[in-house]
């Protein structure tokens, strides 16, 4: 599919996922450099998909576009161990919440090509999104090309970087607030009389027929919510306590305080 070899910086649980989804989408094993502190874990990824595991100099050198998957906190050794090895002409993608690629561009050599891309958790399962911004060197050729590496994995959409931390909010974080309501969904069925794993199936058969439709159908949520509730009925009923309680406030507020402290995050506080 390419010539041009990869590296994946840091292959945690969404380094691996990407390697195991350019493999299924054509990349050669060979193509594909990991990083990792831990000699057991590269004698497993080499067991398991074929790739080579190489030290950060290694990765500068040798592959043409490099992928930093390491914790935000972390990025900043990752940076100084990496630069004064990194030659120009290099695409480097970055997968750190909240770390703007200015602050890649500032410790790179000059004119460095840098992509943000935000991923989220279900790209373990090949339903991701993920979501990417062009740094400031960054052409098409770069945004297309970070997209044929995430798409395997999922979606991909592309954003302008201001609009990083508001999506951060919703696609990022969003699985979270789907687990927590399946939790409370779970509860509640146990509350009226189910048992535990029958509610949890019930619950999450809803969740996946729902999301389909949502995704399928091309109807407004609206539409579709409004084809469930009929007049007088058990829908309208707990829609009406659901407002009562302030849901609808409830997520507008948790989703400002998502993007602000991925705000904070970017300007290093905390």
């Amino acid at each position: 599919m390419t010539t041009q070899k990869i590296a994946v910086l840091g292959t945690g649980k969404i380094g691996e996922a990407l390697v195991s989804g350019m493999i299924r989408a054509g990349w050669a094993p060979a193509e594909l450099l990991v990083t990792t502190r831990r000699q057991e874990r590269a004698d497993q990824l080499r067991q398991r998909y074929g790739v080579t595991p190489v030290t950060t100099v290694q990765a500068a050198t040798e592959a043409d576009t490099l992928i930093l998957t390491v914790k935000p906190q972390d990025m900043s050794a990752l940076l100084d161990e990496l630069a004064p090895h990194l030659p120009e002409g290099k695409l480097v993608i970055t997968a750190a919440a909240g770390v703007p690629t200015t602050f890649f561009e500032e410790r790179l050599a000059p004119g460095t090509a840098v992509v943000r891309v935000m991923p989220n958790t279900p790209v373990l399962v090949d339903q991701g999104m993920s979501v990417i911004s062009a740094g400031s060197h960054a052409t098409d050729d770069h945004l297309v090309r970070a997209e044929q590496i995430f798409q395997p994995v999922g979606q991909t959409l592309r954003v302008p970087e201001s609009q990083q931390d508001a999506a951060t909010a919703l696609s990022g974080s969003g699985p979270a607030y789907f687990y927590f309501l399946v939790e409370a969904m779970t509860d509640a069925g146990i509350l009226l009389g189910l048992p535990r794993d029958k509610a949890h199936d019930l619950i999450v058969q809803a969740a996946v027929g729902a999301s389909t439709m949502l995704r399928d159908s091309g109807d407004h949520p609206v539409t579709l919510r409004e084809a469930v509730t009929s007049p007088a009925g058990t829908t309208i009923n707990a829609i009406r306590e659901l407002e009562k309680h302030g849901v609808r406030a409830a997520f507008l507020a948790a989703l400002e305080a998502a993007r602000d402290r991925s705000r904070e995050l970017a300007t290093g506080k905390g």
